[in-house]
């Protein structure tokens, strides 16, 4: 069965704000494929119909009377770790969880921005872990081959985007949660610059090391949604300054020094670059230098930055579980890695906390020889749903760090990554490639990653049992 292509953020919100189709119309078909969708893919936790379609309602009257605003009326996603008001945000748990009050933060900007949030999608227990499934809602599949995980922690986000459900969608990035997702369903997935997207209620998210950010199938899509959402909150503790994402889409990024960093960054145990996603990511680096930049490989001076990580993420794990309405139904590893942010939660959490600055100072002085870092997002390419469900505490670690040693450091440092698509490896399974860069860094990677989508065309490839047949914009 194929389902309906979803349309660009920017095409739909120009053939609503022409009168070419309405909001309502179009979040009725929206709705459609998502519903025909949940058996095959089950993307979402919450469908919101009715709530949608009254917002759609809104948009149409707003429409008619002449109002303008850059999403106005088009129907998005967001991951079930924000507050979206009236629905629970049971972020990948079990049990009956209250409705929120309020919007988030995030949630709020789209909302000014006309979106029309149609659902929340599916995330891991406390998006911890690169796949996406568990006891609360089962398991989300990759649009590319159901027997595979779209990853994690934003799966359910990417497998949306990904089968064409939705144009775009928030996820979020802990540890590679965006980005790891976009890499293995073949998306453009941008981490912001931490504070870039507010985390609002919460002004950090795990210690800091988590930001919202977006996944799209175009660069110019998920930077329309990153500009939508961006903004904080008056309480926001990190405020980084504006940035126009979707006036660098189209920008030529000059030539560019560019450190090809095919190194895993230090881990506790051993991670090896699988040979074809290898390949895929040397591809890319050779059509960079045939655009004119200059590529060498390179690493970045990570030294022990996995000292600091640890901390930071089990203790804001930690703040988590001791807010959890039904800590009993949380997953073994879950309490485990708690119980260990618990005892890191102290001496060990504030020296981390304070050796940002000096990774700032090291790994920034790196960026006076390069301008970007190109590396793999991935080591290997997406495996089988069920795979890393049933493994012990320690056993799950080895996995995670064998298949995505590469995305955390740059969550440790704040600074902005984009996942690009790289290709396919085996039976067609998408791996990814991630652009890296300093502080603020946004416009240079978009316009960077712009000038590789028009090269390389990726958006132009659909996964193809959910290959379209119409656009919401035809």
């Amino acid at each position: 069965m194929t389902y309906e292509r979803s349309a660009g953020l920017a095409e739909t919100a120009r053939a609503l704000a022409d009168g070419e189709l309405t909001s309502v119309s179009l979040v009725e078909r929206t709705l459609a494929r998502v519903e025909a969708s949940q058996d095959t893919l089950n993307a979402f936790r919450i469908v919101r119909t009715e709530a949608a379609l009254a917002e759609a309602e809104a948009a149409d009257r707003d429409l008619a009377a002449g109002v303008r605003a850059p999403l106005l009326g088009v129907p998005v996603a967001v991951k079930d770790d924000m507050d979206v008001a009236g629905e629970p945000t049971a972020f990948g748990c079990r049990g009956e969880f209250p409705a929120v009050a309020r919007d988030g933060e995030a949630v709020r900007r789209l909302r000014a921005a006309g979106a029309v949030i149609v659902g929340k999608t599916n995330t891991c227990e406390f998006g911890q872990w690169p796949f996406t499934e568990g006891p609360a809602f089962g398991a989300t599949r990759n649009p590319w081959s159901p027997e595979h995980t779209p990853g994690g922690s934003s799966g359910g986000s990417a497998a949306a985007v990904a089968a064409g459900l939705v144009a775009a969608a928030l996820g979020s990035d802990g540890a590679g949660s965006v980005r790891i997702p976009a890499s293995w369903t073949h998306l453009v997935g941008i981490k912001p610059q931490r504070g870039r997207v507010s985390t609002w209620p919460r002004g950090e998210s795990f210690q800091g090391i988590t930001v919202n950010g977006t996944l799209a199938r175009t660069v110019a899509d998920a930077a329309l949604l990153l500009d939508a959402a961006s903004g904080n909150h008056p309480l926001d503790p990190h405020r980084p300054p504006a940035v126009d994402a979707c006036a660098a889409v189209g920008r030529d990024p000059g030539r560019l020094r560019i450190a090809l960093a095919l190194k895993p960054p230090f881990t506790a145990v051993p991670a090896r670059l699988r040979p074809e996603v290898r390949a895929r990511v040397l591809e890319l680096a050779e059509k960079l230098a045939a655009l004119g930049h200059t590529v060498e490989e390179a690493d970045p001076p990570y030294g022990q930055i996995g000292l600091t990580f640890v901390p930071r993420a089990t203790a804001g794990l930690a703040e988590r579980v001791r807010e959890a309405p039904f800590p009993a139904l949380l997953d073994r590893r879950t309490r485990e890695a708690a119980r260990l942010g618990g005892l890191l939660g102290g001496v060990p959490l504030r020296a981390a906390r304070r050796a940002e600055a000096v990774l700032h100072r090291r790994i920034g002085g790196f960026f006076t020889s390069y301008d970007v870092v190109l590396a793999p997002t991935t080591a290997a390419p997406p495996p089988r749903v069920g795979a890393m469900l049933e493994l012990g505490g320690l056993a799950t670690d080895r996995a995670m760090i064998a298949a995505c040693p590469y995305a955390w450091p740059w969550n440790v440092l704040g600074w902005p990554g984009v996942n690009v698509p790289a290709g396919f490896v085996g039976d067609g399974l998408p791996v990814g490639a991630q652009l890296l860069g300093p502080a603020n860094s946004e416009p240079l990677l978009l316009s960077l990653a712009g000038q590789l989508e028009a090269e390389l065309r990726w958006h132009e490839v659909w996964p193809p049992e959910w290959a379209a047949v119409d656009s919401p914009a035809a």
